[in-house]
């Protein structure tokens, strides 16, 4: 991986300091080939990461490409023509999880689609998954946990695993509390400019809270309660004058479910 990229952002880290919160030491190039280094590892690894085959499985890929097709459409989405949002479906039923790596790289558990009721809960959760990416919030947090100094061995040629440890890292990688906020506020403004249900992400909480609630998916775990971020969500929406009502395309959210395995 090159790291010619990175020497703009050390000069800049160098010359201006880091502030606290949004700081990034990686460039755009930077997280789309960290994604790409991620997604090799996992494709590479199908015993933990069971992929489904989109040859096999066109119809179910074709309508999550819809959905991402149209959220990007919106003109609210970051880097929607420079980051490669490529999707992938992980055959696992038992896990209600989705995640997203740096360049828009984005992994789908089976688990969680065939959980949800309703497309616009899952448009809410892709929304939430684009804008950790378009955000480029893993970026930043690998930016307070590695720090200047990485920055300068990977631009010095000094140790040459660096970025593959680097990438890595990112499969443990925890978003702070600021970050999930802000992909829950993003996602809502994607929405709102759809045929979806603006607080998509809340819904998916209403149905954990109806159905008994259990425990909060990883993806999720560092949010606050979920009454509380039904709440939040649901407000932001109305703030914004966003239509909240479901869109109520249940037989092709049935028809895309039973596609799957």
């Amino acid at each position: 991986m090159r790291t010619a990229p990175l020497l703009p952002a050390v000069a800049l880290a160098l010359s201006t300091g880091c502030s606290e919160g949004s700081f990034n030491l990686f460039s755009i190039e930077d997280d789309i080939a960290l994604g790409q280094q991620l997604r090799d590892e996992i494709l590479l690894n199908p015993q933990d990461y069971p992929i489904l085959d989109e040859g096999e499985h066109p119809d179910a890929y074709a309508y999550l490409y819809m959905m991402r097709d149209e959220l990007l459409a919106t003109g609210q989405v970051d880097h929607a023509d420079e980051f490669e949002w490529e999707l992938y479906i992980i055959d696992d039923a038992e896990t209600l999880n989705a995640f997203a790596a740096p360049g828009g790289y984005i992994w789908i558990y089976t688990g969680i689609l065939k959980y949800l009721s309703e497309d616009d809960y899952f448009a809410g959760v892709l929304g939430h998954e684009l804008a950790h990416a378009a955000e480029r919030h893993s970026t930043e947090q690998l930016s307070k946990v590695y720090g200047l100094s990485l920055m300068i061995e990977l631009v010095l040629g000094d140790n040459p695993g660096l970025l593959t440890e680097v990438a890595a890292g990112l499969a443990q990688l925890s978003f702070s509390r600021k970050a999930e906020v802000e992909a829950d506020s993003r996602s809502v403004e994607y929405l709102c400019e759809t045929s979806w249900a603006a607080d998509g992400t809340a819904g998916f909480f209403r149905q954990l809270q109806e159905e008994g609630g259990g425990e909060i998916p990883e993806f999720l775990s560092t949010h606050p309660s979920n009454e509380s971020r039904v709440g939040d969500i649901t407000a932001y929406a109305n703030s914004l004058g966003c239509d909240t009502e479901l869109s109520d395309d249940g037989t092709e959210w049935e028809d895309f479910i039973a596609s799957l395995p």
